[in-house]
């Protein structure tokens, strides 16, 4: 049964992130994005101190936990001001990926220098024309001799600049029907005929996006991840935890955000009383927060199945923990900009750019509008509609 009371662990967890990510804050990101480089001092910090790898197995340097605790992780740098998006993606997607499916070669090459922030893998999921759809993915792989050839697009993948592989999705045609097939390689950054060029975001961020090219790119037969006829529940088996983590991600904003408005309708009098001793400045903020408490539960519940091995059970819950907690980060922080007035519009007060980067939880890794799909034929039996 999932727990709706944190354990003394998590507790303690929650504390000791939270303190790291106070030392930082949202003033660090700030300035890390303004120079154009990625948070790597936070990065290391918390590589150091076993928070980016606390979902990996111990006897690859990880912590032994799972997506629960790394939810925790995320969540607390993000109400501090400073979250890290490669937690999504490194040790959650590809370091799961890899230690619930790679050889004993790719465990040991890999997780502990993922564990400690030493090394960092990026994904590559989405195509051009492909958006939500992962059968109409085309980068194809191709036997040759030993080796993968393998070619094909990606878009929006995060901090391929730093990044040392990406997990690419990719698809392999089945000698027995023909037909193409999802599977997993690790492809090297410096790899022959493998290209990248960074994308024009409005949207400020420390990790920049790429665009991939693929062009024959020459792989060993280790470069594959798991069994060969096992792709889509690998590929979902690293897509479940992206949806807890990007709960998080988006719980922790709304955190921030709120914590902001809090504070500022505390302290701000105009006309006998602090601005907060009016419903309808204190009402909104005090829905926001249920909102994020609400989220936040099922994410948990989420991260509870997935780290259980219920696959099926969690695919459900991780999708309505990121819709919810995407919903509850877009509301908490426009009411907080709202509380602020004119003040939340400044760069003082730091509310402005989160407008643009809530909504990234409503888009990424799936829209809202994809989990309703999933919702209503996967839960409720509804046909489907496409």
């Amino acid at each position: 049964m999932t727990a709706v009371i944190e354990s003394e662990e998590h507790k303690a967890l929650r504390s000791a992130v939270a303190a790291l990510g106070k030392r930082y804050g949202r003033d660090y990101l700030v300035r890390t994005v303004a120079e154009g480089r990625p948070p790597s001092e936070l990065w290391s910090d918390a590589g150091g101190l076993g928070y980016l790898g606390v979902n990996l197995p111990e006897e690859y340097g990880g912590g032994g936990g799972g997506i629960s605790e790394l939810s925790i992780v995320l969540e607390e740098l993000g109400a501090a001001g400073s979250p890290l998006l490669m937690l999504v993606v490194s040790p959650a997607i590809c370091g799961t990926v890899i230690a619930r499916f790679g050889t004993e070669e790719q465990k040991r090459a890999w997780l502990p220098g993922l564990a400690d922030g030493t090394r960092l893998m990026a994904f590559g999921i989405t195509e051009p024309d492909a958006g939500s759809n992962s059968h109409r993915i085309t980068t194809t792989a191709r036997r040759d001799g030993a080796d993968w050839l393998l070619t094909g697009r990606k878009v929006f993948v995060s901090g391929v600049d730093i990044a040392d592989a990406v997990l690419i999705v990719g698809r392999t045609e089945d000698a027995r029907t023909g037909s193409l097939k999802p599977c997993l390689f690790i492809v090297p950054t410096d790899a022959e005929g493998f290209g990248k060029r960074p994308i024009d975001m409005e949207l400020n961020a420390a990790e920049k996006q790429f665009e991939l090219t693929l062009d024959d790119v020459r792989l060993p037969a280790e470069a594959l991840v798991g069994d060969e006829d096992a792709g889509l529940l690998q590929l979902f088996a690293g897509l479940n935890p992206e949806r807890i983590m990007t709960a998080a991600f988006a719980i922790g904003m709304g955190r921030h955000a709120l914590a902001k408005a809090v504070g500022y309708a505390r302290d701000r009098t105009v006309w006998r009383a602090p601005i907060g001793a009016h419903q309808a400045i204190a009402h909104p903020l005090a829905q926001a927060h249920i909102d994020l408490e609400l989220a936040r539960l099922m994410m948990q519940k989420a991260a509870r199945l997935y780290d259980d091995g219920d696959d099926t059970g969690a695919g459900e819950a991780a999708n309505m923990a990121k819709y919810a907690a995407a919903e509850a980060c877009v509301r908490a922080v426009d009411q907080a900009v709202h509380t602020l007035g004119g003040n939340g519009l400044t760069r003082e007060f730091g509310l402005a750019s989160l407008i643009t980067a809530a909504r990234v939880a409503r888009i990424a890794p799936v829209s809202r509008e994809m989990i309703l799909n999933y919702v209503s034929h996967q839960t409720l039996g509804l046909p489907k509609s496409y």
